[in-house]
């Protein structure tokens, strides 16, 4: 696979992400009901396509725990994403996931065991001082914001692992296995805090209907595709393009919602501060030509 064709279907990927923060704003369960749902979905979708496509899920110990780790990681990454959105608001957790690249930028190479980046941490610094704006001039939405950044935190690090991971195993099987550790690690968490109940199976057909798209497009498929560009791609051009996610989001999102997404004047120069980290990494990366 090319950089470019690389690009193209991270791009592709981003845009399917786009409509994540919409589906868990319109579907009705709490956050970590959602996730569970979602990883089961994915799971089963997951084991489904390996089992048409005779791809071996045959693993070994040592990578098995591997992707248990990375799965519980993930799973993580969407809880706090999504009690972001149900405690604040579409646009404030899009718009702060966007740290995810500075995140990537700190730990990625103590996990992935290469040299600091100079750009990476001058548009890390960047991203931080869009968020100061916006934590800044929008203090109700404080708990939102903690949310989020947990789960940027959280992706940077899972993100970084499967960066790791697909230069040795197959994305199919990786994705498999994590999604499956995902589940399991959520259950385990409603089980200790009380929340594992007969409601968990109580989904109505709106709600179900919204989860299949959640967990087989925007999961299973997303999920893999983006594991499978990390062979070109390195996770932190990743996790800037994925910045364009919050374009996409907070678009559709002023669409439905209106006035429920306006934000102060404050909120969207912070956003575009963040955002335009993205433009500057690929100017900087381009190779000059002659």
């Amino acid at each position: 696979m090319t950089r470019s064709r690389a690009l193209l279907i991270l791009h592709l990927i981003v845009f399917i992400w786009g409509f994540t923060g919409i589906l868990g704003k319109e579907i009705s369960l709490e956050s970590d009901q959602l996730v569970w749902w979602r990883t089961l979905i994915a799971a089963m979708a997951m084991g489904l396509f390996a089992l048409f496509t005779g791809r071996s899920l045959r693993v070994e110990r040592k990578e098995l725990l591997a992707y248990i780790g990375v799965g519980l990681l993930t799973a993580a990454h969407w809880i706090c994403f999504f009690g972001s959105i149900k405690v604040s608001n579409v646009s404030t957790a899009l718009a702060i996931i966007s740290t995810t690249s500075f995140f990537v930028a700190i730990v990625g190479p103590f996990i992935r065991k290469t040299s600091f980046s100079i750009l990476e941490v001058v548009l890390g610094i960047i991203v931080i001082i869009g968020l100061t704006i916006i934590f800044k001039f929008e203090p109700d939405m404080t708990l939102g914001i903690v949310l989020s950044l947990a789960a940027a935190f959280f992706a940077a690090v899972f993100s970084s692992f499967n960066s790791v991971l697909v230069k040795k195993y197959p994305p199919t099987r990786i994705a498999f296995y994590e999604m499956s550790a995902g589940m399991v690690g959520v259950t385990l968490y409603m089980l200790f805090n009380g929340t594992l109940d007969a409601s968990l199976l109580d989904v109505g057909l709106r709600d179900f209907s919204l989860l299949i798209v959640l967990g087989t497009v925007a999961t299973a498929f997303a999920f893999i595709m983006g594991i499978e560009v990390m062979k070109v791609l390195s996770p932190f051009t990743c996790a800037l393009t994925i910045n364009l996610e919050p374009l996409y989001t907070i678009a559709i999102a002023l669409f439905l919602y209106k006035e429920d997404e306006f934000m102060s004047p404050a909120f969207y120069v912070g956003s575009i501060l963040i955002l335009s980290t993205l433009f500057i990494d690929v100017y900087a990366r381009k190779k000059p030509t002659h």
